[in-house]
């Protein structure tokens, strides 16, 4: 069996111009990055603003296992099958963080025969995207220490700073870090840390911006910490808000790539799902939308987190609504959900397949809870049973929902053909789109509608310290924002422990922070990391390059 990386190398990879050309966009529009990569000038959207938006399909998923969903795959295979229907169609992701491809997590290109390319260029260093980012926080970063250094006269509060430095890639030693040591030329001493990039509220920020304008708006409100009367203080009044979108004037671009089928794909943005909103950028999906008749996109983890937040955040802000959602799903993960462990998989358990069915469930109730229909893509393994396959589509039948078999890794987009045309099919209804909740509501009321519509949890416990900045955000009128749960992506709860449909759990919130940039509030619960750590054996041992520039151990 080919590895997903010799799959790429082989692909025939076809000039990014005559991709775009596809779709329609002109090569005066497009930045070339090489022969096969490319981002496309700003300037286009004056010329299709006014155009009819396409069809927005969203793909998601059940709660992960390490049996693995093939997310991403499914939405590479079905933007294939959809082409290959004779359909005009693209695919939305986010970008990879380095993080996760040097660590355990691998990147998010696909896999088998529905991966992006040039897969190796999107998994490292791409078009710069993340270095920008990465450069633009830890500019305010620097900023904020060099105005208490020279005066001060903003009266920043160091004991008061929020805002963190940050690098894309896992490395635990800079989570709690002390900065300013070595005399009074190197500044005040404080205590700081360190996020990985995709955790940085400039990502979030990229992702949200509709365009350059309010790109620099949202930068100018971060707020960065307080002040000695706890009054916020913003990027802006720093002054530096300018420098740090001159630095991003080439990121907020999307980017184009292809599939291994030369199927149009822009990659851009990459805020994880745990953590931050988790989808691509606003720019990318509406650009997208004008160009094609399916627009194919992805969110991260399962659908009670990127799911969730895709529609309350990024639909909120874009003014986008999808016209259906694929939950992928596959008889592995379900068995995992239902007590089986990993080395077991391989043996027929339709109990245990039925007990995680619950899971599958619970996600379909709550896309349903958005008036948006939904079909449910079972993503084929060597290992499944016809009992087991049969049975999985039985109860998605007797939950009034549509499904079809998924075998886009192996197949590509012939692999996907029936599940193209479930989509289509549903694409069709009508879509009565609405959000959980209104901004204008309470704070604790969102997160609870949250915790309690989407999650099933019996209630919300606050600590003192959640509740007592949940306090000062109402006063100081930061309370009109959507939230952003930050929790476990493996439970539906904010125990990582309880598989399945767990009941009777309570949600606790630790901190709760706003992102006034972003344009919305963070509520932490369970033991998140916002700088992840290596694993014992990380991925980076098995990566190489020959002196022929050959990669391999990618994938």
């Amino acid at each position: 069996m080919k590895t997903d990386i010799q799959i790429a190398q082989e692909a025939n990879i076809k000039p990014i111009k005559d991709i775009a050309s596809l779709v329609g966009i002109p090569e005066k529009d497009l930045e070339l990055y090489g022969n096969y990569k490319a981002k496309i000038n700003s300037a286009i959207w004056e010329e299709l603003k006014d155009k009819k938006d396409g069809k927005l399909v969203l793909v998601s998923a059940i709660t992960p296992t390490p049996a693995g969903e093939g997310k991403s795959t499914t939405t590479v295979g079905l933007g294939q099958a959809l082409a290959k229907l004779g359909k005009k169609s693209a695919i939305a992701l986010r970008e990879p963080s380095l993080g996760p491809v040097f660590g355990i997590k691998g990147g998010a290109a696909g896999g088998g025969y529905a991966q992006v390319v040039p897969m190796e260029d999107i998994n490292l260093h791409f078009t710069g995207d993340m270095h920008a980012i990465t450069t633009a926080n830890n500019l305010l970063s620097a900023a904020i220490d060099n105005h208490i250094t020279q005066g001060n006269t903003l009266g920043i509060d160091s004991r008061q700073i929020v805002w963190k430095r940050v690098m894309d890639m896992n490395d635990r030693a800079l989570r709690d870090v002390v900065v300013g040591l070595g005399g009074k030329a190197n500044g005040f001493v404080r205590q700081d840390g360190f996020m990985i990039t995709v955790a940085s509220e400039i990502m979030a920020i990229l992702c949200l911006a509709n365009d350059m304008a309010d790109l620099k708006e949202r930068l100018s409100n971060i707020i960065i910490g307080y002040n000695y009367d706890n009054k916020p203080i913003k990027a802006g009044d720093l002054k530096v808000h300018g420098a740090m979108a001159l630095l991003l004037r080439d990121a907020i671009k999307p980017n184009l790539v292809q599939t291994l089928e030369n199927t149009p794909a822009f990659i851009h943005g990459g805020p994880f799902a745990n953590i931050a909103h988790g989808c691509n950028s606003i720019v990318a999906t509406k650009l997208g939308l004008k160009l094609t008749d399916y627009l194919i996109t992805e969110a991260g983890f399962g659908a009670d987190l990127g799911a969730e937040k895709f529609m309350n955040i990024k639909c909120r802000y874009a003014g986008i609504k999808p016209s259906a959602v694929v939950l992928v799903a596959t008889v592995r993960a379900l068995k995992m959900h239902g007590g089986v462990k990993k080395s077991d998989l391989g043996n027929e358990n339709v109990p245990a397949l039925e007990a995680g069915f619950e899971n599958l469930k619970k996600h379909i109730e709550n896309i349903k809870k958005f008036g948006v229909p939904s079909v449910v893509a079972v993503n084929k393994f060597v290992t499944d049973t016809e009992s087991e396959v049969s049975k999985l589509m039985e109860l998605c039948r007797l939950e009034g929902v549509n499904a079809a078999i998924c075998d886009v890794w192996e197949k590509g987009g012939e692999g996907g053909l029936n599940l193209a045309h479930k989509v289509i099919e549903v694409c069709e209804k009508d879509s009565e789109f609405k959000y959980l909740y209104n901004v204008e509501e309470p704070i604790k009321e969102k997160i609870e509608k949250i915790a309690k519509e989407i999650y099933g949890a019996k209630g919300v416990v606050y600590t003192s310290k959640a509740d007592k900045e949940i306090k000062r955000l109402e006063k100081l009128g930061l309370d009109n924002y959507p939230i952003c749960m930050a929790k476990t992506q493996y439970s539906l709860s904010d125990n990582p422990d309880l598989i399945g449909r767990p009941e009777g759990f309570e949600i606790t919130v630790k901190e709760v922070r706003v992102s006034a940039g972003a344009g919305f509030i963070v509520a932490l619960t369970g033991d998140i990391m916002i700088m992840p750590g290596l694993p014992k054996v990380p991925s980076a041992e098995k990566i190489d390059i020959d002196e022929k520039g050959v990669i391999t151990g990618l994938f």
